[in-house]
């Protein structure tokens, strides 16, 4: 009787492995299949300019709509949640974001309550005052805003004159059990779970043998069926990128009319070509104007940012080929436990530690072209837009996000495969095309970047669609030329 109950319960512990295995793979497989075969790109959706259409039922990027630069006839009142408010140069793309988009709005007329966390008043929180930005902080829970906090506040100014309009969140800035309740509210997803596994994936396969093996995976397959349980409590979803737009209708399964992509946007007055922005940082950081190839890193130099990959491809690079390391100049910008290990790779490297955002443009500008050798593939970085605005094209980890909206193709920028191999080709490849194709490629992955990445456009898109969350009647698009 023992023999057969233990069998019994081995055959069903086999069964459930199956089971949980395949779940896997129906999963993972589609997931690498539209990582490396993104969307269509954002830009090349045609629709009929002389036909009035519902915004709410547009599958494609906001950003190529053409709408009015006029200030709208109504004025919005606008609440937002927000994990945390940028200060000073201490912030993550979220918040830069959250920065970048509701100052644009304040600007444009529109009254901007933000409810965020704050360990105490900085004052940065008072460089807005007279922008129509009012800041409702809480001390924050578990690093998080305080929702009980933040709801209270929300509450009391919902019931004063005049009830908000529209509410946003900057991904789970405001929980689902809360938002449940705001059929006129909007969530932008700056990185969901799905859209993870792939690097997830990359971290596994790139793990060294002594180290063991993470339950990453397993855990953020979790993590994905809770978020397609909650996602439908939220009204409306910002993708941020082509990518997580197509994920949120085919795999969260959200209907598509409450899908809407608006690709990030980044200052186009601060991200520009600015050849004295770049002799003046140079001096200051005393790098030679020489006819050495530039190439630039930026941000914190971690592991999940790619840094030991470029690390190895470098270091290999400068011992099999001495004059690449004789006539490349390698800067990195941020700070990090990699910084130090630049540094002992000798050759032409300058670790200029962590900048400031006033010169990040200047860092661009310096450089012949940046690159990116993320291995999270978590919202559109606005790393990559920033350089291509500022006239330089970049190379990129083949991620979804940023190959399906950003570098979409070889003439604005270059892609690799997460391995050491991959990327050594790339950089070879750059090298042997020298400055004279990096600045072509640049100059078109700005006038692409123009007509879509701008905080301009992204303003815009956002306005409208707040406009459209209020007020159907504002639902109903036309081209506009002014």
């Amino acid at each position: 009787m023992a023999i057969k109950t233990q069998t019994k319960l081995t055959y069903i512990f086999r069964y459930c492995c199956y089971i949980l295995l395949l779940y896997t793979f129906s999963i993972i497989i589609p997931l690498l299949y539209s990582s490396y075969f993104p969307p269509t790109p954002p830009d090349s959706y045609t629709y009929n300019q002389n036909q009035p259409f519902d915004l709410l039922s547009f599958p494609s990027a906001w950003n190529q709509l053409a709408f009015s630069s006029k200030l709208p006839s109504r004025r919005l009142k606008i609440a937002l949640f927000v994990k945390r408010w940028p200060e000073k140069n201490r912030a993550g793309g979220m918040e830069r974001h959250a920065l970048t988009l509701h100052l644009a709005l304040a600007k444009r007329g529109h009254e901007l309550h933000v409810f965020t966390a704050s360990l105490s008043p900085s004052s940065s929180f008072f460089e807005y005052s007279g922008t129509n930005m009012y800041f409702h902080l809480s001390k924050p829970v578990n690093g998080f805003l305080d929702q009980d906090t933040a709801w209270e506040q929300f509450l009391q100014q919902n019931r004063t004159v005049k009830p908000f309009d529209v509410v946003h969140s900057e991904s789970v800035g405001l929980f689902h059990t809360r938002a449940e309740k705001l059929p006129n509210l909007a969530v932008s997803w700056h990185g969901i779970g799905y859209e993870a596994i792939h690097g997830d994936i990359i971290q596994e396969l790139l793990r060294s043998p002594h180290e063991g093996q993470s339950q990453a995976l397993v855990n953020r397959i979790s993590r994905v069926v809770d978020e397609v349980r909650f996602f439908p409590s939220y009204s409306h979803h910002v993708a941020t990128s082509n990518h997580v737009g197509d994920i949120l209708k085919r795999v969260y399964m959200i209907p598509d009319e409450r899908v809407h992509i608006i690709l990030n946007g980044v200052d186009e007055e601060i991200f520009k070509p600015d050849p004295v922005g770049a002799l003046s940082f140079r001096r200051k950081f005393g790098i030679p104007n020489s006819n050495l190839l530039v190439l630039g890193l930026a941000g914190r130099l971690v592991k999940d940012k790619g840094h030991p990959l470029i690390f190895e491809a470098l270091k290999q690079m400068f011992k099999e080929n001495p004059s690449f390391k004789d006539n490349v100049m390698i800067l990195v910008a941020g700070d990090g436990p990699w910084g130090q290990r630049y540094k002992d790779l000798g050759g032409n490297i300058r670790v200029l530690g962590a900048l400031d955002r006033a010169q990040v443009a200047s860092f661009y500008n310096s450089i012949d072209i940046f690159l990116h050798p993320t291995l999270r593939d978590m919202g559109l970085d606005q790393t990559v837009i920033e350089a291509t605005l500022c006239s330089k094209p970049v190379l990129v980890t083949r991620v979804a996000s940023i190959t399906g909206s950003v570098i979409i193709g070889p003439e604005v920028g270059y892609t690799f495969s997460p391995t050491v191999k991959s990327l050594k080709r790339a950089l070879y490849q750059v090298w042997e095309d020298g400055r004279y194709v990096l600045h072509k490629k640049g100059k078109a992955a700005r006038e692409r970047g123009m007509k879509l990445f701008t905080a301009t456009k992204m303003a815009a898109a956002y306005e409208r669609l707040f406009l459209c969350i209020s007020d159907n009647n504002d639902c109903l698009y036309q081209s506009s030329t002014g």
